[in-house]
């Protein structure tokens, strides 16, 4: 297992981390997510089944520009 932290631009409120939030844990390898700062989210991964680019797109397709920290 990998873990990577992401910075997620334009997260202002609660509903919006929530939401990437379950976005991210139904992408399969996705062992855990968790954010403990707005904008920030770490996503322990499965690398054989995931790369970063793979959860940035994720994050990107819920309409948030992701990045590593």
């Amino acid at each position: 297992m990998n873990r990577v932290l992401l910075g997620v631009r334009g997260v202002e409120k609660p509903e919006q981390t929530e939401k990437i939030l379950a976005a991210l844990r139904k992408v399969a390898g996705v062992s855990s997510v968790s954010s403990q700062t707005p904008g920030e989210v770490e996503i322990e991964y499965d690398e054989n089944e995931l790369t970063v680019m793979d959860l940035i797109r994720a994050v990107h397709q819920h309409g948030f520009l992701a990045g590593m920290l």
